[in-house]
């Protein structure tokens, strides 16, 4: 509830200023595993780092002269009112879940893996899977040609 609010807020201020919203998320988070609220987060008109991995982000904000404070803070989607940290919450770390998603472009599986790398693996595929509802396109239901002939 709270990222759709936050959506909602943010389209309030940028239709009154005729701005675009712009999208956080990363590569991972958003063709990986899915790591947004549909119509929440996820809700934006721009996605301008959507191509990169979050190590990349991070090595784009040392070279710009980020605030170190700001680099150094764990990410958060800053929705519970605890200290849950994206990584808390998935299992694994940004750049374990970069190496899941290279493996996973390869084609391997995880019987492919043990130990940690197994269990990241296997923990990227179950995330991806169960949230492309929220990375693939709306599907369009398709209406046959009969049935818009029929006069209601």
């Amino acid at each position: 509830m709270r990222s759709r609010l936050r959506m909602t807020t943010l389209y309030y201020y940028a239709t009154l200023h005729n701005f675009l919203v712009v999208g956080t998320g990363n590569k991972v988070e958003d063709f990986g595993i899915g790591f947004f609220t549909k119509y929440g987060d996820g809700g934006v008109d721009i996605s301008p780092i959507a191509d990169l991995n979050k190590t990349e982000v991070f090595g784009i904000a040392k070279t710009i002269g980020v605030s170190q404070k700001i680099l150094d803070a764990p990410p958060t989607d800053g929705l519970w009112d605890d200290d849950r940290t994206d990584e808390k919450q998935i299992g694994a770390t940004y750049p374990e879940l970069e190496w899941a998603m290279k493996m996973y472009e390869q084609r391997k599986s995880a019987n492919d893996f043990e130990g940690r790398e197994k269990k990241v693996f296997q923990i990227y595929t179950k995330l991806h899977y169960s949230n492309l509802h929220k990375m693939d396109p709306i599907p369009v239901c398709k209406i046959p040609e009969k049935l818009r002939e029929i006069n209601f």
